[in-house]
């Protein structure tokens, strides 16, 4: 009864011109005008409780992709691993991630988006402790499978349920808070891990997921192909995984020593995170990720750029900061948009019959293309190290070719008005 009560104060009814506030036996225009736009322009407390608990979702989700880098040496000293039993470890997440998304839409319709989030914080919980009691391969490896069946049901579920509870005018703001908490996770990992050892940022991993746990008690439930599945496609081409599971791996080739990169490609991702969720509003969605897809190739370029200097044995003492240059700026401007926005997108588009089915298939989209990065990065470094950065950065143009000719935007606009959109960049 009481999630009941709570899911009719969040429940907005958007039409063309206007926004209602459903009481659930009809709307009045005429006296509760007024206060109906009050209400559906302003923060309640449950939204704002709702929005960080799914935050905690997204930053335990981020905390798992960031988390195997500062580890790798740990680990790999303490177990005894080899270079492809720690690859196994790196990259499994990626198949429990794509489990999880293949039956992320499904479930959330089938049980509820709340009951979702249940089930993913009890898999990050389970992983994260297998991982510390790890004496071998098999139970980390285990772990690192559940936290990927985890972050990949969080991927879908936390921006449909946000988008699904938030007024129009605070949707792209709140979820794009939310969702950023994946890269900014990805910056507290690297920080913390530089300092402290593989266990302890394992049980360090867990507290979100506590808290997530706590506040699922007190939130209640909430009430287009081509684009979507490019989108997908377009936010892991660029090569961000490889940038991620392998950064210790590429300061070592740079001549970078791992604490000092892991510290100065951290730093300016917390800034880029909150400018991002203010110019999201702003400049609305496909400008903004435009812009930052721009930033991701110019990024892939210097890194390539610095490991052909390293091959001609010119200018090599500028090689290191080409290197730091180009992750700061690879990162820098994922941070500010490429990590989010996709997936608000998705969450905009669908019609809510179709919502479902349509994300879980781009999530298992992405999680696919996740693992495809992750998997062949080593093999295309072996086959040249400058080329596989050219390759994610050539990914990078395609990409904004892609944004600027098929993706609509979708900043305060209605299903009707992005379909209208749509059908007409198809025709």
């Amino acid at each position: 009864m009481e999630d009941e009560e709570l899911a009719k104060s969040l429940l907005v009814t958007q039409q063309p011109d206007n926004i209602r506030i459903s009481n659930g036996f009809g709307s009045n225009d005429t006296g509760a005008s007024a206060s109906a736009s009050a209400s559906a322009s302003g923060v309640t407390a449950v939204l704002l409780l709702s929005a960080f608990v799914t935050a905690c979702s997204a930053f335990a989700g981020g905390f798992v992709a960031g988390y195997s880098a500062p580890a790798e040496s740990g680990i790999i000293d303490d177990l005894g691993l080899s270079v492809a039993e720690y690859s196994v470890f790196g990259s499994i997440m990626t198949i429990g991630g794509m489990v999880g998304a293949v039956i992320s839409g499904k479930l959330a319709d089938i049980i509820g988006r709340k009951y979702t989030m249940w089930i993913l914080d009890i898999f990050y919980i389970m992983g994260w402790l297998a991982i510390y009691f790890a004496k071998g391969a098999w139970l980390l490896d285990l772990g690192r499978l559940s936290l990927g069946f985890g972050f990949g049901l969080t991927c879908y579920v936390v921006p449909t349920y946000l988008s699904e509870i938030t007024p129009k005018n605070l949707r792209g703001g709140i979820t794009s808070v939310s969702m950023a908490m994946m890269p900014l996770s990805v910056s507290v990992a690297y920080l913390i891990g530089s300092v402290i050892n593989w266990r302890a940022l394992a049980l360090i991993g867990a507290i979100p997921c506590l808290l997530q746990l706590f506040g699922l008690f007190f939130i209640p439930e909430s009430p287009r192909w081509l684009v979507g599945i490019g989108l997908m496609v377009l936010q892991q081409f660029g090569g961000l995984n490889g940038y991620t599971y392998y950064m210790n791996e590429i300061f070592e080739l740079a001549g970078v020593p791992s604490i000092t990169g892991f510290i100065v490609v951290s730093i300016p991702q917390i800034p880029a995170i909150a400018l991002g969720s203010i110019l999201i509003e702003k400049f609305g969605r496909r400008t903004l990720l435009m812009v930052c897809v721009t930033g991701e190739c110019l990024g892939c370029f210097l890194t390539g750029l610095s490991f052909v200097l390293q091959n001609l044995n010119w200018w090599m003492e500028a090689a290191p900061t080409l290197v730091l240059s180009g992750i700061v700026v690879f990162k820098v401007s994922y941070s500010l948009g490429v990590g989010s926005i996709p997936w608000i997108i998705i969450s905009e588009i669908f019609p809510i019959n179709i919502k479902g089915s349509a994300g879980s298939i781009c999530n298992a989209v992405n999680w696919f293309c996740t693992w495809l990065v992750s998997f062949t990065f080593n093999f295309l470094v072996e086959w040249s190290l400058a080329g596989t950065f050219f390759i994610y950065g050539s990914m990078s143009c395609l990409g904004v070719l892609f944004i600027a000719k098929l993706v609509p935007e979708t900043k305060g606009r209605t299903l009707e008005e992005i379909q209208a959109s749509l059908t007409h960049i198809l025709q």
